[in-house]
């Protein structure tokens, strides 16, 4: 068997290229995949590859789910910032949809998960899914509205944002019948980070608005009648109420019911899903990439 610990300075120098030669070359197999937004053959063993050789190189950050597709996008310092500041999920009691990946469920039914307990996947199986969207503003990257690109002018100048965008097959309020008034299929919520000279603050999509702890100063919001950034001190979690999907940065007191931790959410690059055929799909609500927030991280508004 080879031992690795009398490897010559010559041979772990080789060793070190040729792992960074194999994890290169599986990170742009994933890419490629995500880039046509198809599952190509080997494309599994290629994700496999390039997670093993991520976790090798940083077990500390923690391997519960594939995290290969955010380093092929991002590139290991961005994958791990998104990895380590996923919140935790906490759901309202009764709520049994969890959040999922529109390309493999548009339907009620195969978004339904148990009613209570930590929570990883549907009943049928597919994991609690969340995609990711960043907006870089920080040194180099930090510049004014380009043509197509992301608006880091003024005060976003410096800051690192995320993006977790969060999709629901459908969407009812507590009043609504499927198909009715008040219900609707597509439904996009989303939790996003501020990072920078501030700290890290938190707020999260509901209704029309924005929302951090809930309350009657969020009324007026949630009906769309003004519009407010509602950014807040992030405390790690997502609160996410039933049927509506409403969310809140901040969870009020009393005892959890039902949640899903960070580290077992899958992650998506919603970037690569943008620029694949999938991305080219038509939802009742606009997806993340059509908003003016995805471009323009401190848009105060849901649109």
């Amino acid at each position: 068997m080879f031992d690795v610990r009398r490897c010559t300075r010559e041979e772990g120098q080789s060793t070190v290229e040729w792992v960074g030669l194999v994890l290169m070359l599986a990170l742009l197999a994933v890419a490629a995949a995500a880039l046509v937004g198809a599952r190509l053959p080997g494309t599994g063993l290629a994700r496999a590859i390039a997670q093993k050789l991520v976790c090798a190189a940083g077990p500390d950050r923690g391997c519960d789910v594939d995290d290969a597709e955010l380093v092929a996008e991002y590139g290991p310092e961005l994958a791990a910032a998104v990895r380590r500041h996923v919140p935790t999920l906490v759901y309202e009691e009764g709520m049994r949809a969890v959040p999922v990946d529109f390309r493999d469920c548009r339907a009620d039914p195969c978004s339904m998960a148990a009613a209570s307990g930590e929570v990883a996947a549907s009943d049928d199986g597919l994991p609690v899914t969340l995609y990711v969207h960043v907006v870089d503003c920080r040194g180099r990257a930090a510049s004014a509205v380009q043509e197509g690109g992301p608006d880091c002018s003024g005060e976003r100048s410096g800051r690192l944002y995320l993006q977790y965008w969060a999709y629901y097959p459908g969407s009812r309020s507590w009043r609504a019948i499927p198909g009715g008034a008040g219900h609707h299929r597509d439904d996009w919520e989303s939790f996003q980070l501020r990072i920078g000279p501030g700290g890290r603050l938190a707020r999260a999509s509901s209704h029309h608005g924005y929302n951090y702890d809930g309350g009657s100063s969020s009324w007026l919001s949630d009906a769309g009648v003004v519009e407010r950034s509602a950014w807040g001190p992030d405390r790690g979690r997502y609160f996410i109420s039933g049927g509506s999907h409403a969310g809140r940065a901040f969870e009020l007191p009393g005892p959890r019911h039902r949640w899903t931790p960070g580290r077992l959410v899958r992650l998506v690059p919603v970037e690569a899903v943008a620029r694949s055929p999938a991305g080219a799909r038509s939802f009742e609500v606009t997806p993340p990439w059509r908003k003016r927030v995805y471009r323009d991280p401190e848009h105060p508004g849901t649109e």
